[in-house]
């Protein structure tokens, strides 16, 4: 009960492969993530030119007017 039976190396080596196999699976998931986090980064430093300041307000509309 307490040994590993053919079953349990079989299912180990389906997971290894699948994991560590082919073109490197794992270090191309990794890249990818690398990516989206630096697009993410370099989406926040991108401040738009405009400040909220600096645009009009919208102009109340009668509809605006009348629920006041």
């Amino acid at each position: 009960m307490g040994s590993l039976s053919i079953w349990h190396l079989i299912i180990g080596a389906v997971v290894l492969v699948l994991l560590f196999g082919g073109r490197g699976k794992i270090s191309g998931i990794m890249g990818d993530t690398a990516k989206g986090i630096r697009a993410f980064r370099d989406g926040l430093k991108d401040e738009p030119t405009e400040s909220a300041e600096a645009k009009p307000l919208p102009k109340e509309s009668e509809k605006d007017k009348a629920r006041s």
